[in-house]
């Protein structure tokens, strides 16, 4: 299951307005179990911008903010489904892998 978080938010002073929220979303599969256990690991970094406006109804002041609104914002713009559909994809690739590297001696 994807974890999606902010990382951080940038904001007018004046009134609070978020005008760019920076998230990640992360994907880890563990195979196995106890000492055999591989874990694989794959994360996405992106930001979205915005114009706020303190005048608009349904305005939310940096103070006011919930990670869980934020993230509403952030799934208007950002397709989730074919995001985490990418990592889901990596994480595959990492399992069974196409090519590998070294040498032959």
């Amino acid at each position: 299951m994807a974890t999606w978080t902010i990382a951080n938010l940038e904001r007018n002073v004046a009134d609070g307005g978020v005008t760019v929220a920076h998230w990640r979303v992360t994907e880890t599969e563990t195979v196995g179990e106890g000492d055999d256990a591989v874990t694989y690991s794959a994360s996405s970094y992106g930001t979205v911008s915005f114009t706020p406006d303190a005048s608009a109804d349904g305005f939310i002041a940096f103070d006011a903010l919930t990670e869980a609104d934020v993230l509403g914002w952030v799934y208007e713009e950002v397709d989730q489904a074919e995001t985490e559909a990418a990592l889901a994809a990596d994480i595959a690739g990492q399992k069974t892998p196409v090519t590998t590297d070294g040498v032959p001696w």
